[in-house]
């Protein structure tokens, strides 16, 4: 009947006071998916207490303007369902989320042998400065150059 961690992570049983097993993981799982790919969680509220309200008694949304897959969206819902009983990976565990067709591509088998994707490398933004600088015609130098902010700020002209 105990807990730690985050409003916005803790599964609605937990919130009741109903006790709790396994499925708060899976439901926790969910809400960091969520976030992932959103930016943000998806029962956010202005205080803890409202956060707590609405992880009980809000559905879940997914916010416009966000590429996310349909399998994505599916396995957030799965994972996301207010009934423990019901939720995605109650009835056999991790076997029933690595089934989800989000995961069709991963091979589990092999996944501590697979080489992850590569993380670019960081870049200065010095030197990215320099470059921009270089490239833009001597005529457009004068007119960025009086245009521009003082400090060590970056500055893109997107259109």
């Amino acid at each position: 009947m105990s807990f730690v961690g985050t409003h916005e992570y803790l599964a609605p049983e937990i919130i009741r006071g109903d006790g709790h097993g396994s499925a708060v993981d899976w439901w926790t799982f969910g809400i960091f998916l969520y976030e992932l790919l959103h930016g943000k969680t998806p029962f956010k509220g202005n205080g803890n207490r409202e956060t707590l309200f609405n992880v009980v008694g809000q559905s879940l949304k997914f916010p416009d303007g966000f590429n996310v897959s349909f399998a994505a969206k599916d396995l957030i819902r799965g994972l996301l369902v207010k009934n423990p009983q019901k939720r995605l990976g109650f009835k056999r565990g991790a076997t029933e989320i690595k089934q989800h067709p989000f995961f069709a591509s991963v091979n589990w088998a092999l996944i501590r042998g697979t080489r992850p994707p590569e993380i670019p490398k960081p870049f200065d933004l010095a030197t990215l400065s320099h470059t921009f600088k270089s490239a833009v015609p001597q005529s457009n130098k004068v007119a960025a150059e009086s245009n521009r902010s003082s400090g060590p700020y970056l500055d893109f002209e997107f259109f």
